[in-house]
């Protein structure tokens, strides 16, 4: 007993062919040329020579699968069962892809199994050949099949009805509901059905706690069923005597509602399930052409097409959860009865489908995200680069590959970090700059421009800090003006122009170094607060603009950090703070997952004390504002600071309570 099996490299040919070598026979398939070196392969998995697995050259697309007809002559009046299982099982796949495997696909493996004079021809079908019916959809059925405008439907049905009409050998065919991973070890080979949502499930663990409740739509009914199933059934029922010129579906009995199906792989992920789900029938109230007319509108568009792509769901699939179709296997039940075959439990196997894709398939996995995948050989603007966050941040992305541009007052410092960079095997290229003179900036930015004609990464670390009480500053007003100039002004000099650039590139990153002042709003920092805020401001209206042309902006609201520009308050010298290294690992992780904000889980909890109770952040605000003192430099006296004061231990437990936020 001979086989011949088209698709045999596929997801579900390489599950029958490991039931196939079992038997006794040689195993032919249908191989393209420029693709025999899988063969090797394929004999090494099925653990056979290529006595039993012998490859035959051919093309799915051409007429008779494009086999030779030596070949033909050799296998013909030899094969007594002639699988058909090479197709697309894609919803997203384009309608030419789909017709040629598909249909061209069948109408030559027909004509194969013909001239080899087959004794039996196995179609692998699908309950997608049954289109969008309404009601239950038997086995003997499928003139009945209705709504088959999508090209996946459609072809699928009419390969299967080019069989049924045209075949003359007798045949048998399976329709499949949707298949997945194998239900012992979860194993598949692509995206497809199910496995579009887990992207949004893996998203929302992120998000929220699994006890979270989720309000979801509820759609149509999922059936699917795993690999290993459809392989032991399909292998079982071909093996079966008297069977030929039925169709058996294999399917779970169980018909899942889309959001049953989501909170089954939810609970498989620890993540939160949808606790109310409004089923999109309730919809159906509104007119068909006002749903087409809002659907269609460009905007509306747009935010769909976002939304679905940044879940990695494409469009096509959409369309599915609104399919009701129920399928009835009675007749593949019957015949499978005593063989032990049966559908698992969904239930049962979803975790381990879940776990095989987060750890082998999901979308993130295949992404370079190191910081050399981001950075390398990537200009690379870094501003205050010669100290503190701004040395160690340049120290760090020259390590990675990253051509940095240091940006900085001192040509003496900008020479000595140049030297330690390229220590490093790093590049580095100095501009002497003053920030805060807007004519500078100007002739800084145009002159990189000039160098490098563009700019990556922009890394606004440039800045000034005043620690003043507002009661000190009324003669003072040249400290807002300042701290204004260098930490907003200066920093936008530079954003608005590098951003041309990146703009018209559609690839751009801009950092800006900001203050866990900005969430906390801590006393005495009036000025920098102010300063750092309307740069934060300005990132999040410049997002909203530029989302669509691949320019990011990321806010980093540092805590205190052990830099030099806090050196003068020595009551700083007994606080918690964190080293400039500490705050560059925050700039590289900006750079490498480019959030929109990075803040300490203090920093972001002060900011929900402020918006739900004001007067309590207020009166916690004001408690450090009396117990921590002006500094003698603060009161315009620095002659008597020359070492740190003493600390109480009432301010050093206020200080670790407030880890990070300025006093």
């Amino acid at each position: 007993m001979s086989y011949f099996v088209t698709g045999a490299t596929g997801f579900i040919g390489r599950y029958l062919m490991q039931n196939l070598v079992k038997r006794e026979g040689t195993i032919y398939v249908l191989i393209r040329e420029q693709s025999l070196d899988k063969l090797p392969k394929l004999r090494e998995e099925l653990g056979v020579d290529e006595s039993r697995v012998v490859g035959i050259a051919g093309d799915l697309t051409q007429p008779c699968l494009g086999i030779s007809g030596e070949d033909i002559a050799k296998l013909k009046g030899s094969i007594k069962h002639f699988f058909h299982l090479a197709a697309i099982y894609d919803l997203s796949a384009d309608e030419e892809s789909q017709v040629q495997a598909n249909m061209e696909g069948t109408k030559g493996a027909v004509k194969a199994a013909e001239a080899m004079a087959a004794g039996c021809f196995h179609h692998t079908s699908s309950i997608a050949a049954a289109g969008m019916y309404r009601g239950v959809f038997r086995e003997d059925m499928f003139e009945e099949a209705e709504n088959l405008d999508d090209p996946y439907l459609r072809t699928k049905h009419d390969s299967e009805g080019y069989v049924r009409k045209k075949c003359k050998v007798p045949y048998r065919i399976y329709r499949p509901a949707m298949v997945v991973g194998h239900s012992e070890t979860g194993e598949m080979d692509k995206i497809d059905g199910p496995y579009y949502f887990f992207t949004m499930i893996k998203k929302l663990r992120q998000l929220l706690p699994p006890w979270a409740p989720v309000v979801g739509i509820e759609g149509g009914r999922f059936n699917m069923v795993p690999v290993d199933y459809v392989v032991n059934a399909m292998d079982f029922l071909a093996h079966k005597d008297d069977l030929d010129g039925r169709c058996f579906h294999l399917i779970d009995q169980t018909h899942y509602q889309v959001g049953e199906v989501v909170n089954m792989f939810a609970r498989a992920g620890h993540a939160p399930q949808m606790t109310m789900r409004v089923d999109t029938r309730m919809f159906g109230f509104v007119p068909p052409f006002v749903r087409q007319t809002l659907s269609t509108l460009p905007p509306v568009k747009r935010m769909m097409n976002t939304v679905l792509n940044d879940l990695g769901i494409p469009q096509e699939v959409m369309k599915f959860t609104k399919y009701f179709t129920k399928f009835d296997d009675r007749e593949a039940r019957a015949e499978l009865e005593g063989s032990g075959i049966e559908c698992p439990n969904l239930e049962d196997y979803a975790w381990k489908l879940w776990d095989y894709w987060e750890r082998n398939m999901d979308p993130d996995l295949f992404i370079d995200r190191s910081l050399e995948g981001r950075v390398g050989e990537k200009v690379v603007v870094v501003t205050g680069a010669t100290s503190g966050i701004g040395k160690a941040t340049a120290l760090k992305l020259a390590e990675s590959g990253a051509k940095i541009v240091l940006a900085a007052r001192t040509v003496e410092k900008l020479d000595e970090t140049k030297a330690q960079i390229e220590e490093l095997g790093g590049q580095a290229f100095p501009y002497s700059v003053d920030i805060s003179d807007i004519a500078d900036c100007d002739r800084f930015a145009q002159k990189v421009l000039e160098d490098f004609g563009h700019v990556d990464v922009l890394v606004n670390n440039a800045g000034r800090s005043i620690r003043r009480s507002i009661n000190l500053s009324y003669d003072r007003f040249h400290d807002f003006e300042r701290t204004m100039q260098l930490n907003y002004f200066g920093a936008l000099r530079l954003i608005m122009n590098f951003l041309p650039g990146m703009e018209e590139r559609k690839s751009g990153h801009i950092i800006n170094i900001s203050s866990i002042g900005t969430l906390t709003l801590p006393a005495r920092f009036s000025a920098y607060v102010a300063s750092k805020s309307a740069l934060d401001a300005f990132s999040r209206c410049a997002a909203s603009e530029y989302s669509d042309c691949n320019v990011h902006f990321t806010t980093i609201n540092m805590p205190l950090v052990r830099t030099p520009m806090i050196a003068p308050t020595k009551i700083y010298e007994h606080v918690p703070t964190i080293s400039p290294e500490e705050a560059a690992e925050m700039v590289c992780d900006a750079i490498i997952h480019r959030q929109k904000r990075i803040a300490t889980k203090l920093g972001v909890f002060g900011q929900v004390i402020h918006a739900l109770t004001p007067k309590f952040a207020e009166i916690v605000i004001n408690t450090g504002f009396r117990m921590f003192p002006d500094s003698a430099a603060a009161k315009g006296d620095t002659s008597k600071e020359k070492s740190a004061p003493q600390v109480s231990p009432e301010q050093m437990a206020f200080a670790y309570l407030m880890r990070g936020i300025h006093w």
